[in-house]
């Protein structure tokens, strides 16, 4: 804020220079008041509305006692059906969890591996209204369904999601971090969007949709591409951008809460956030044109989060232009002609520190008045948010044309077949999926996880039908990845974009 200050009355002044850091910060705070004047209108949904709800948990692999209380909390609020697709290798831990709550929760296997796969069997599946999609690290608190179905007694509401906070956040400085980070969106940029109407990301550790949306948009949800590529990830990001072409309205629940685990390792802790922002960034701007259309207050929201990483990291080079060259006004040269070279520097330091933690207080304000102890926490979160989160957006920009695996989630993308075992489906279902899997093109795009098995084998199966498995389909030869020409692009925005701040400079 010293600095802002600095800058912005240079600025002003006839003899004037542009400062990217005083757009930075004029950015940010533009961006803040806008989401504190809209979110001042926000309410949550009340009063009674009761809807048929189908819970799909895809799961790969969680510890046993942590899925068997995400079970218990979810059965314990009824539900009317609960699918557990269980994708990528056979896992009778999990099968054996999922029959303890029988017959309400049913189970499905399908070695191939991938979420998006798992939404698509779960929710063809299911049988009522309201499809529920949860993560399998996700723990409900009491009345987390209830709230969570409430909005769409307005029939113009397609999507809702629920507020999210952090298992145990003191366990360590990042779980502290991520879940200042959550309630941070669910207590500014959650209802801002949903008075608008336009959530612009239903956050899918729980989600909810109505079931007729996700029929109509599965295909899509499962082939469509940008820039040439197809990406797994940002799978709740995809499906809140096809519910709002639909022409549905996408809000949140703040009354509706849930608890999420987060990573404990910083190496993990990348790999998720370089996750989501190649995500998000690869969705807004396969969303831009819609978004500039029919939510502009929306493409605001998610241009800057594309826009202020270039903005940090070109004030950052600029900085180190300047010290190298001398150029420039210094603008603390009052400050050390009082004070004297040592003392004012000292001074300049001080300010820096003292107006960055004060100035990031009152944008955190509402999340001091329920954390006041984290006050203190403010200089490590200013510095992971900036020097951390900022660049691994920029990366995930630079990459996000880039095909490649889950992150976090190792062998998202290994392939493998179509076989799916459990005791939830019948014949009849069986042979639908079969029809599924076996029509999708040769040319599905690199990241939809292959249907074609290693082994050379497709087949659907039921637990009544284990001892008859279906006919093995010779399956071709594995194709090697063609490089993406597309996947240039980005790189060459970025270049575009620092081309134009370094012209500042020089």
């Amino acid at each position: 804020m010293f600095i802002f200050i600095l800058q912005l009355r240079h600025m002003l002044d006839e003899r004037a220079e542009f400062y990217l850091f005083a757009v930075f910060s004029g950015l940010v705070w533009l961006l803040w008041l806008l989401k504190v004047v809209i979110s001042r209108r926000y309410r949550p949904f009340t009063g009674d509305h009761h809807a048929t709800t189908s819970v799909i948990v895809p799961v790969v692999d969680e510890p046993l006692d942590l899925f068997r209380d995400v079970l218990r909390r979810v059965t314990e609020q009824r539900p009317d059906e609960v699918i557990v697709v269980i994708n990528g290798a056979p896992n009778p831990g999990l099968q054996g969890v999922c029959e303890e709550f029988a017959p309400l929760v049913r189970w499905v296997h399908t070695p191939v591996p991938g979420k998006r796969n798992a939404v698509k069997i779960g929710t063809e599946l299911s049988r009522f209204d309201i499809t529920v999609l949860l993560d399998s690290d996700t723990v409900w608190t009491d009345g987390t369904l209830s709230e969570l179905v409430k909005p769409f007694a307005d029939t113009s509401i397609g999507g809702v999601t629920t507020r999210q906070r952090i298992l145990e956040p003191e366990r360590s400085w990042i779980t502290r971090w991520a879940d200042w980070l959550e309630n941070s969106r669910a207590l500014y940029s959650m209802p801002a969007q949903s008075v608008l109407g336009q959530v612009g990301c239903l956050p899918g550790r729980t989600i909810a949709f109505r079931r007729e949306i996700l029929m109509r948009v599965m295909d899509k949800f499962m082939t469509e591409r940008f820039l040439g590529v197809f990406l797994e990830v940002s799978d709740d990001r995809t499906l809140t951008n096809l519910t709002l072409k639909e022409g549905y309205r996408t809000v949140y629940q703040h009354t509706s809460l849930v608890y999420t685990d987060a990573p404990l390792q910083v190496k993990k802790l990348f790999k998720q956030q370089l996750r989501w922002a190649r995500g998000s960034q690869y969705n807004t701007l396969r969303m831009l044109p819609w978004m500039l259309g029919h939510a502009p207050i929306l493409a605001l929201f998610f241009l800057a989060d594309i826009v202020l990483p270039f903005l940090l990291i070109g004030t950052i080079a600029g900085w180190v232009y300047r010290s190298a060259t001398g150029t420039g006004v210094n603008l603390y040269e009052a400050i050390l002609e009082t004070q004297g070279t040592q003392a004012g520097w000292f001074w300049v330091l001080g300010l820096m520190v003292v107006s960055s933690v004060l100035s990031m207080a009152v944008r955190q304000i509402r999340h001091l008045q329920e954390v006041p102890s984290d006050f203190f926490r403010l200089p490590i979160f200013i510095i992971v948010s900036t020097f951390f989160l900022m660049p691994v957006r920029l990366l995930g920009f630079l990459r996000m044309a880039h095909a490649s695996g889950w992150g976090t989630r190792a062998g998202a993308y290994a392939g493998g077949g179509s076989e799916v075992s459990g005791g939830a489906t019948s014949g009849s279902d069986s042979a639908d999926l079969m029809q599924q899997l076996e029509s999708l093109p040769d040319d599905a795009p690199v990241d939809v996880v292959d249907r074609q098995t290693a082994g050379g084998g497709l087949a659907v199966r039921t637990r009544r039908e284990t001892q008859a498995p279906a006919a093995a389909v010779a399956a071709p030869a594995p194709r090697r990845r063609r490089p993406n020409p597309l996947a240039a692009i980005p790189y060459a925005i970025a270049v575009v974009i620092f081309a134009l701040e370094a012209l500042l400079y020089v």
